[in-house]
């Protein structure tokens, strides 16, 4: 597959293009990139839901749904992420592919034309969001806020880095605070949008059949009227490569089953780094998969984790740790996760495992290319970061690295936080 082109439409508006005809669909999106703050996060992740509620043209979701009907059945939905210490807010939209209409007439510039009027131009009343929209959608991320309370193996995921990082702004939640929720008015939500507007990156990811050149002009035409006021930073993501102590945290709920998270620090290995693909295999090796150390042994051999694996925040440079617990068993468990890890520092592998773990990342990172959501979601991420590797090359490099690699990349590791979800008896 082609490598996307990279240009710059306006001041501080960025359009990535991937030329391919491998799919009947073509994918569109739009995000406002702005440093990760407390202060604003809720209401960040606030503004991309009333956007999509209406628009001057459209002026509810009905009327909105209809339009896309008549793109023979087109999606646009909001989208709010996190990469690196940034908050990435907007739209993400599918549309049929401009070589497959019926009678050869263009989605595209419809799309556009669709994305860069909810946009910019908004369903308002007295000159700022409507009252009854912004209270049905602060009521919805009121409850995705404590739907991540819900799912607790995510729930503790997320806590182990936000006390990793309580000083950092990687620790901030991407959709903000719920009493942060309840303080936003239509006016406060409609100063932010004017803010994002003006001086806030704004990133646009097309992957189609369309050439570049006809997808810039789409867009420029749909964002004429976009106010450039300048700014447009972004933050430069905080590596912290060494911790002078590890700390434990405990947390009572209401839980029949233990989470033991442990968050490890990388030794300074992030994406843009040379020894990222060793990271990346070490961490296929010691819980990434279930050939891994962490899956064969401290879940299957031993029986001490309901399940146990290992994953990697790639631009901020930390390695989680996730296991499912009885409570009695909490120490064993994070005895045993480190003394596997010991055992990848030491280089203790079988070909199999070395040789199942390369081929299980390789696999992985290249059936990226076969979904147009997890393109659109690297190359969001590369844009923020500043890379240009895209999933290929990243494999290429992993097919490379050398057990001495992997070693070095293992004994860089450095427990940071370990956090205990227990329960609320004994």
């Amino acid at each position: 597959m082609s490598t996307p082109v990279r240009q710059e439409l306006l001041p501080g508006v960025f359009l990535t293009s991937l030329h391919t005809k491998k799919f009947k669909s073509s994918l569109l999106s739009m995000s406002f990139v702005t440093p990760l703050a407390q202060e604003t996060a809720s209401v960040n992740a606030l503004i991309p839901y009333l956007l999509r509620q209406g628009t001057v043209c459209y002026p509810d979701m009905q009327s909105l749904a209809a339009a896309l009907d008549e793109m023979y059945g087109g999606s646009i939905e909001p989208a709010v992420r996190k990469k690196g210490e940034n908050q990435c807010v907007g739209f993400v939209g599918s549309f049929l592919d401009d070589a497959y209409t019926l009678d050869g007439s263009g989605v595209l510039d419809q799309a556009a034309g669709l994305m860069g009027e909810m946009l910019l131009r908004p369903y308002t009343r007295e000159g700022a969001f409507c009252p009854d929209y912004t209270r049905q959608e602060k009521a919805n991320l009121v409850d995705r806020i404590r739907a991540e309370i819900n799912d607790k193996r995510h729930y503790a995921s997320t806590r182990v880095v936000e006390e990793m990082c309580r000083e950092e702004a990687y620790g901030i939640g991407y959709l903000g605070r719920e009493a942060d929720v309840e303080a936003i008015t239509p006016q406060s939500a409609w100063q932010r949008y004017q803010d994002l507007l003006a001086h806030s990156r704004l990133e646009i990811y097309y992957c189609g059949s369309a050439q570049a050149e006809k997808v810039s002009n789409a867009f420029l035409k749909a964002l004429a009227g976009l106010p450039r006021e300048g700014g447009y930073q972004v933050a430069k993501t905080r590596i912290v490569s060494t911790v002078p102590s590890s700390r434990k945290v405990e947390e009572p709920m209401n839980v029949a089953q233990g989470k033991l998270t442990m968050g490890f620090r990388t030794g300074g290995i992030a994406a843009a780094s040379p020894d990222y693909p060793a990271l990346v295999l070490c961490n296929a090796l010691f819980g990434g998969t279930t050939t891994s150390k962490l899956f064969l042994n401290v879940r299957e051999k031993l029986s001490l984790c309901y399940y146990a694996s290992s994953s990697l925040l790639r631009y901020k440079g930390i390695m989680v740790v996730s296991s499912g617990v009885e409570f009695a068993n909490v120490q064993k468990a994070e005895d045993e996760i480190m003394a596997q890890l010991d055992a990848c520092r030491r280089g203790e592998f079988e070909p199999w495992e070395i040789e199942g773990a390369r081929r299980y990342t390789v696999s992985s990172l290249l059936t990226a290319l076969d979904s147009q959501g997890r393109q659109e979601d690297w190359w969001l991420g590369q844009a923020v970061a500043g890379l240009e590797q895209t999933p290929e090359e990243l494999a290429q490099a992993v097919e490379q690295v050398t057990v001495e690699q992997v070693v070095r990349a293992a004994k860089g590791l450095r427990l940071d936080t370990v956090y205990f979800l227990k329960g609320t008896e004994g």
